[in-house]
């Protein structure tokens, strides 16, 4: 992948604007390159007159919406697919993809909350979806994830996950995390 590529795939995902320091040492190019490549990409989108616009803004670059896009942009801004998912969608969510098939009763189980509006919210965006029944009484719905939901992680599988295991702190970190919210031990417990 040549340089201006490669910038204007970090332009993409950038939050904020990326300095041609930062730009400089993540491409492993010289300032100079970096600032070619960042002139030749602004020119090439403007000449374009395309959605897209690179402007040089507080020290940085960063990609930008044209402003002839403004009307198209707000009226996507009040669908369900514009708005960002809130933390508690988010732990359900994570729950969902690694304990599935998992009921409504599971999922707030692990999250110590209730979770079905987060479902709800989940279901409506196509990111989960009911696949079953439990057996037993009150045949509780069982929840999984669904294919946009691998599209939109990049993944083919659930097993494609990275393990939690790699997010799981070592015992000693977990117990001094832990030893604040325990009782304290009672006065039987004591030695005299």
């Amino acid at each position: 992948m040549d340089i201006g590529s490669a910038i204007e795939a970090i332009l993409f995902v950038a939050e904020s604007p990326v300095t041609v320091g930062e730009l400089s040492e993540v491409t492993e190019s010289p300032p100079a390159m970096v600032e070619a490549a960042l002139a030749d990409l602004e020119r090439e989108l403007n000449e374009r007159g395309g959605g897209v616009v690179l402007r040089a803004v507080a020290g940085g670059w960063r990609l930008y919406t044209a402003a002839d896009a403004r009307p198209y942009l707000e009226r996507f801004a009040t669908t369900d697919r514009a708005t960002r998912l809130s933390r508690a969608a988010l732990e359900t969510l994570a729950v969902v993809a690694y304990k599935q098939p998992v009921s409504r009763g599971q999922v707030a189980e692990v999250r110590g909350v209730d979770s079905e509006r987060a479902l709800r919210t989940l279901e409506r965006r196509g990111l989960v979806r009911e696949i079953g029944t439990a057996p037993g009484p009150g045949q509780a719905i069982l929840y999984g994830t669904t294919e946009l939901f691998l599209e939109k992680l990049g993944v083919n599988s659930v097993q494609d996950l990275p393990p939690l295991a790699d997010h799981v702190p070592p015992a000693d970190v977990v117990e001094t995390l832990e030893r604040p919210f325990r009782p304290e031990a009672s006065s039987n417990d004591s030695t005299s």
